[in-house]
């Protein structure tokens, strides 16, 4: 195996390790299922922008982190395929920066999650399937995501800059 797949290979395994760490502790805390939930993790999907290791990386991570989920397997599948596209979408907008930060990348996470988890939830209820319903449950999904990605991660990717530690995952 040649330098450059290993390379990528242990970059994607650090940041799936990192990624699912990361849910247990928002799980821990009964912050990482549900409609309102604040994944510490979801920081990470801006890694995208600067690696493409973070495709499989995060996915691994969000399918390793969803195996506790209370949703079980349809949220293995249903936030792990979330993950998936927000993470290719957020890797191919990466070079559209405002003041050379990736602003428009992190709302792919934002728009994933709020509809695929959103919808996800509501199929969950009691009541079954409303779409007034789906419309909350996307807000709230969506507002945890938007304040993990752009409060945590945006920070994150400017201090990777910053001291040139985004030089180690190119």
């Amino acid at each position: 195996m040649n330098k450059k797949k290993t390379v990528f290979i242990v970059q994607a395994a650090v940041i799936a390790a990192i990624y699912a760490a990361l849910t247990y502790a928002a799980a821990l805390a009964g912050l990482a299922y549900g409609n309102i939930q604040f994944r510490f993790s979801e920081a990470l999907t801006i890694l995208a922008c600067l690696t493409p290791a973070a495709i499989p990386g995060l996915t691994i991570g969000c399918f390793l982190g969803n195996i506790t989920s209370p949703y079980g397997m349809v949220d293995i599948i249903c936030g792990t395929l979330a993950t998936l596209i927000a993470a290719v979408c957020s890797y191919h907008t990466r070079k559209i920066t405002v003041k050379g930060m990736p602003l428009v990348s992190a709302i792919f996470p934002v728009i994933a999650n709020a509809i695929i988890v959103g919808l996800e939830i509501t199929f969950f209820m009691p009541e079954g399937f409303k779409f007034s319903a789906f419309l909350i449950a996307a807000a709230e999904v969506g507002a945890g995501e938007l304040i993990m990605c752009y409060a945590l991660g945006i920070p994150l990717f400017a201090a990777l800059k910053k001291t040139g530690a985004d030089r180690l995952l190119k």
